[in-house]
């Protein structure tokens, strides 16, 4: 089915972003595999090809893009060639930037956003917690007053870009006895006295995501890193999680689109029993309803893309394009690596990396389980 979300300027932009990625990124991969990250002049290359401050206003070095498609055109094309890619970008461009653009003061995004746009400053979103896991009113990083400062401890995991980012917009409890109320975003610097990371962790996917722990051991900050308003962290998280659960879902469609493409290719070319195993009748009604599933999908998602640039996307519509995407996306990637037989389960065919890739899609941002309960809640249930 044709698709008619975007128009000639995105799809130019398109073009533009493939190039890149084509000249730059792709004949780096298996390096960037290797090293399990994302190197620094990675993100400087793309902070000069104008790809890391599309939401940032164009006085602090941005291009403004007020549309929101723009956005979901470079995390598509990241994630066509590498989920892990599209995840660090997606955390850094589009997730964590627009708390710095929507909520802070002028003065913190003259400190901040030009680096943002550059690629010298990386971000990270310091949110989920040894066992709190998706249930973000649980955190138990503290930041007590002493004096003029706020006194931070805690830790945090699972934090993408965790290991190389130079900013961190963490989430800390301020006020104990005001529960959910009672939550604060700060910026930390990684620079700042207390900060350290854990370990890069080992992860099943995702390789060159540089995933890792932070701890905050006594970090002092002032009233001038809080981000937004005091006490309203948790109401600042809740509104910018659709739209993270939403970029998940245009990852999440466009990764899986791009291998089932791939496979279709393989199952026209390999041949078994004398015919291409995709003629096999078993095989042609399993693509067939690949397809399908993949085309419906995309739709929705479409049509929540829509209703975001509008203004209009609800929080559990965010859910449900997140859950169901997720789902559809691992499906898709688990019967994409059975029609490859042997080889789809090496490492050096890229259907096999997508199927490790895809599997954290149902955990993060929120598990497939609370996106559930969400919308089960608005059922009245």
């Amino acid at each position: 089915m044709k698709r008619t979300l975007y128009g000639a300027d995105h799809e130019s932009f398109r073009a533009s972003v493939r190039g890149w990625l084509e000249r730059s990124v792709v004949p780096e991969s298996a390096r960037h595999a290797e090293k399990k990250r994302v190197p620094r002049e990675v993100w400087l290359d793309a902070g000069r090809q104008g790809l890391l401050g599309l939401t940032v206003p164009e006085v602090h070095g941005g291009s403004q893009a007020d549309d929101y498609r723009f956005t979901a055109v470079v995390t598509e094309e990241l994630n066509k060639v590498n989920a892990a890619l599209g995840s660090c970008w997606s955390m850094h461009a589009d997730v964590t930037a627009a708390y710095l653009v929507e909520l802070g003061t002028e003065e913190q995004k003259q400190r901040w956003l030009p680096g943002v746009t550059t690629g010298e400053l990386l971000l990270a979103l310091g949110m989920t917690e040894p066992g709190g896991g998706s249930d973000l009113a649980a955190l138990r990083t503290t930041a007590v007053r002493d004096g003029d400062e706020w006194v931070v401890n805690g830790t945090k995991t699972f934090i993408t870009n965790g290991y190389s980012a130079d900013l961190v917009v963490t989430a800390a409890r301020t006020d104990p006895a005001k529960g959910a109320k009672g939550i604060t975003l700060f910026g930390v610097e990684a620079t700042k006295a207390g900060f350290t990371r854990g370990r890069k962790l080992d992860k099943v996917g995702q390789d060159e995501a540089d995933t890792a722990e932070l701890h905050f051991t006594d970090v002092r900050l002032s009233d001038d890193e809080i981000i937004g308003e005091l006490g309203q962290g948790f109401v600042h998280m809740m509104q910018w999680l659709p739209r993270e659960r939403l970029s998940c879902a245009v990852a999440n469609i466009a990764h899986a689109k791009q291998i089932l493409v791939e496979t279709l290719a393989y199952a026209r070319d390999r041949h078994a029993f004398g015919v291409p195993i995709g003629s096999l009748q078993h095989n042609k009604f399993l693509l067939a309803e690949l397809v399908t599933q993949i085309e419906v999908a995309e739709a929705y998602v479409d049509t929540c893309v829509l209703a975001h640039v509008a203004g209009e996307l609800t929080a559990i519509d965010a859910a449900k394009a997140k859950w169901w995407s997720s789902q559809v996306q691992n499906e898709i990637l688990d019967h994409c690596v059975q029609l490859h037989g042997g080889y789809g389960f090496m490492n050096e065919y890229r259907v096999a990396r997508a199927w490790r890739d895809a599997r954290v899609t149902k955990i993060w941002a929120g598990s497939n389980e609370v996106m559930k309960e969400l919308i089960g809640r608005d059922l009245g249930l």
